[in-house]
C-alpha cells in the first residue's frame, strides 16, 4: 500500500498531471485509499484508449487500494465536449442501457473484484435519475462558477469553434457530483482519467471540497501518442475496440504486433505488466535484433491476453504465424481463419478456381502476368504455405480452405487472399 506506485507510474510514463502529488503519496503511503475512474458509453465497446485507463487502475490495485469503475449511464445521455470540436448525436436511452451492460463486461475481467480490495462497478444513473432539477441546481450547481466552468479547455474551444449546448456545457457538474456521491458512498479519495479530462477532474475536486470541506485527489494519465507525435486512431475506421465482434482477438493481436520499432518499448511500458528489467530486455533487443519484432510480439500477446483470454491469445499467435508462412493454415477452424484473412486483399470468384497467375495479378500481388510468371519460377510465389514452382499450376478445389479460401503470398510478409462465393 505504498506511494511507490507513483514512481511506477512516473516510469512508465503515466502521469500528467496531479492536484498535489506529495500530499497524494503521503495518503498512499498511510493505507489503501479508494480510488475510480470513469467510462461513458459514447459507442458498444471500449477502445484501445480506455484500456489505459483499466491498466493504470490494475497497477494501483495491485499495489494495494481499491478501484471503482463508474459506468456512465447518466453521462453518456449527456455528451462529454472533451475533444470534440462538434456536438455529439445523443443516444436513445435503450441504446445507452445496452452500452453500459457490455462495457461492464468487458471491465470485469480486467480488475479483480475478490480479495482484500476487490474491485466494484457502479452505474451514475444510480444517484441522478430520480435527482430532482430544483435540487440539483440548488444543491450541486450553486457550488460552479459559470466563469470559471468557462475557462476549462474543452468548454472555451468549443466557445471559439461550433458552440455549446447547455446540455453538454452541464457535463462537468455531472461528472463532479460523481465524485463527491463516490466520496459520500465509498470514501473515494482519487479519480484518474485521461489529461484532456483534466477539467472535469478538478471541478470534482473543487466540489468536495467546497462541499464536505475534504481534500481529494486527482490524477491524470497523457494522451498516448506516437513517437512521431501523430495520435492513435479512435475514428470509427481505425478504432481498436475491446469487444471481439468489433476488433477480431486476430485483429487486435496484428494491431500491436505491426507497431514500429520506435512505438513498440514505449507501449509496453505503458500497457504491460512486466518488469522493467524484462522492458530493459526487449528495448535492447530493438536496438540489436529489430527484424526479430521481439518487443511487438510481446506486447501484442500480452495485451491480447489481457483483453480476450489466453487462449484467443494462443489463436491470434497461431493464427498470425500461419498467415504469415511459419504455421498450419489447414490447423485453423473457421472462424479464426475467417478473421485472419479479414483485412487482407482479395479477389472473388465463382465456379472453377482461376490459375494461380490469374490469381496473383487479380489480388495485387504480381503487376502482371509476366510478372507473375517470373515470381514463381524465382520460387517466391505459395499457395496456402506451399511453394509453387509451376507457373501453369491451376489451384483444386481440395487447395480451397473450408471449401472457400486460398492464401496467396509472395516473398514473406506479401499475402493476399482469393475467396469462393458462397
Amino acid at each position: 500500500m505504498s506511494g511507490q506506485v507513483l514512481d511506477e507510474l512516473h516510469w512508465r510514463g503515466l502521469i500528467a498531471n496531479s492536484t498535489d502529488e506529495q500530499a497524494l503519496r503521503r495518503d498512499l503511503d498511510a493505507g489503501a485509499i479508494t480510488f475510480y475512474c470513469g467510462f461513458d458509453p459514447t459507442a458498444p465497446s471500449l477502445h484501445f484508449g480506455n484500456l489505459v485507463q483499466l491498466v493504470t487502475m490494475r497497477r494501483l490495485q495491485q499495489a494495494g487500494h481499491r478501484p471503482i469503475a463508474v459506468i456512465g449511464g447518466a453521462t453518456g445521455l449527456v455528451g462529454d465536449p472533451s475533444g470534440k470540436s462538434v456536438e455529439r448525436s445523443l443516444q436513445d436511452a435503450e441504446v445507452v442501457k445496452a452500452w453500459v451492460e457490455r462495457i461492464r463486461a468487458q471491465i470485469q475481467h480486467l480488475l479483480a473484484f475478490e480479495g482484500v480490495n476487490p474491485a466494484r462497478i457502479v452505474n451514475n444513473l444510480e444517484w441522478t435519475n430520480e435527482l430532482p432539477t430544483l435540487s440539483f441546481l440548488r444543491d450541486v450547481g450553486k457550488h460552479f462558477s459559470v466563469a470559471r466552468m468557462l475557462e476549462k479547455e474543452s468548454v472555451a474551444a468549443r466557445l471559439s469553434d461550433e458552440g455549446i449546448s447547455f446540455t453538454e456545457f452541464s457535463y462537468q457538474i455531472l461528472q463532479a457530483m460523481d465524485y463527491l456521491e463516490l466520496h459520500r458512498r465509498y470514501g473515494a479519495r482519487l479519480q484518474t482519467g485521461g489529461s484532456d479530462q483534466w477539467g472535469n477532474l478538478t471541478a470534482g475536486v473543487d466540489l468536495i471540497r467546497r462541499v464536505e470541506h475534504a481534500s481529494v485527489h486527482a490524477l491524470a494519465t497523457p494522451l498516448i501518442t506516437r513517437t512521431d507525435g501523430t495520435k492513435y486512431g479512435k475514428s470509427e475506421v481505425d478504432a481498436v475496440f475491446l469487444d471481439p465482434e468489433m476488433t477480431s482477438p486476430f485483429a487486435f493481436y496484428q494491431y500491436f504486433l505491426n507497431q514500429a520499432d520506435a512505438d513498440a518499448v514505449p507501449l509496453l511500458k505503458t500497457f504491460s505488466f512486466r518488469s522493467r528489467e524484462e522492458i530493459d530486455a526487449l528495448e535492447r533487443a530493438v536496438a540489436e535484433r529489430p527484424e526479430s519484432r521481439e518487443a511487438q510480439r510481446a506486447l501484442a500477446e500480452e495485451l491480447t491476453a489481457m483483453v480476450h483470454g489466453a487462449d484467443a491469445a494462443a489463436g491470434a499467435v497461431a493464427a498470425s504465424e500461419a498467415v504469415f508462412g511459419t504455421g498450419d493454415l489447414a490447423a485453423l477452424d473457421e472462424r479464426a481463419l475467417a478473421d485472419a484473412v479479414a483485412d487482407l486483399p482479395r479477389t472473388p470468384f465463382d465456379g472453377d478456381v482461376p490459375a494461380l497467375l490469374n490469381l496473383l495479378v487479380a489480388t495485387g500481388l504480381a503487376q502482371s502476368r509476366g510478372d507473375a510468371r517470373r515470381t514463381i519460377a524465382e520460387g517466391g510465389a505459395y499457395l496456402n504455405n506451399r511453394r509453387v514452382s509451376d507457373p501453369a499450376y491451376v489451384p483444386q478445389a481440395g487447395d480451397l480452405l473450408h471449401g472457400r479460401w486460398l492464401v496467396l503470398r509472395r516473398g514473406r510478409r506479401n499475402v493476399a487472399v482469393a475467396e469462393r462465393h458462397q
